[in-house]
């Protein structure tokens, strides 16, 4: 029974990886930019329904709405202030910035809350599934982040498939310049991309913080790495794959944490990263892409 609770609790953690990986991949597959802030948005997204929660005593849903709504902005901001004026830069140059901009982050919160450790409320507070004759039990937590998972990237590959909006993500991604002569309007479809990844990260966060309930200025850092692994795992760009790569990770995570080593855990994650991209660099739904010249 334990071995089916370690699953449960890897597709859990999975799932919240999955749905920072899929803004992650979002980002790099139209505007080929890495945003390596995104996992700070998480933290402001998670500051923000923290507040309104536990200060202003705000409904959970109407403080999830508000912090969805602060990190779409935010990307936005940061999409237009940072990233967009080296839009023709060189990627080291893209790199440096988004490093910036994530210490900025980081900083800003310490600032303004503090350093030492909250204790974060969950926003869920369904009961939670027996199964088993109450043996095997499935925290309310875990069913609400599974299912907005998969609920999140079907409705992600609806939109890019079937609205003007989603084939001018398409169009983007194939050839920036082909598609401004076509007159798709570019710097808004990649601050459509900013705003939808933003979003996302705030309900990741939301669900990871309701999952581990604390919260410090550094809280989105780690996940934000091992979401972007999970992205590279499934193959950058793919968003079943960014799915596929977060539910693996979180998997490997939990597994190598219960049966080798708590320690060690973060260590295997990234090793078996290695080990995929020496047998398959493009990911595992990735596909290579043949550039002519």
């Amino acid at each position: 029974m334990s071995f089916i609770s370690n699953l449960i609790n890897g597709i859990s953690l999975g799932s919240i990886y999955a749905i920072i990986a899929l803004g992650y991949t979002m980002v790099y597959g139209i505007a080929k930019m890495l945003n390596f802030a995104h996992g700070d948005v998480i933290m402001i997204g998670c500051y923000v329904v923290f507040t309104t929660m536990s200060g202003m005593q705000f409904h959970p849903i109407v403080s999830v709405i508000l912090s969805v709504v602060v990190c779409t902005v935010l990307g936005v901001v940061i999409e237009k202030v940072a990233y967009k004026p080296l839009r023709k830069a060189s990627p080291l140059a893209v790199l440096i910035t988004a490093i910036g901009v994530s210490y900025l982050l980081q900083n800003v919160a310490l600032l303004i809350f503090g350093a030492d450790t909250k204790s974060f409320t969950s926003v869920v507070t369904l009961p939670s599934l027996k199964l088993a004759g109450g043996s095997l039990v499935i925290s309310s937590v875990t069913l609400v982040t599974v299912v907005a998972c998969i609920v999140i990237m079907i409705g992600l590959m609806l939109f890019i498939k079937k609205t003007k909006a989603g084939q001018a993500m398409l169009a983007v991604s194939e050839d920036k310049d082909a598609a401004q002569l076509m007159g798709v309007n570019v710097n808004g479809t990649i601050s459509l991309t900013f705003a939808i990844g933003s979003g996302l990260a705030a309900i990741a966060g939301v669900l990871l913080c309701s999952a581990y309930p604390t919260l410090t200025p550094y809280t989105g850092a780690m996940p934000g790495i091992k979401a972007f692994t999970a992205a590279v795992f499934g193959g950058i760009g793919s968003i079943p794959g960014a799915f596929v790569g977060g539910i693996l990770l979180g998997i490997i995570e939990i597994f190598g944490r219960a049966y080798i080593s708590s320690q060690l855990s973060d260590a295997i994650v990234f090793a078996v990263l290695i080990i995929v991209l020496l047998v398959k660099p493009t990911g595992i739904l990735g596909k290579q892409i043949h550039e002519k010249v």
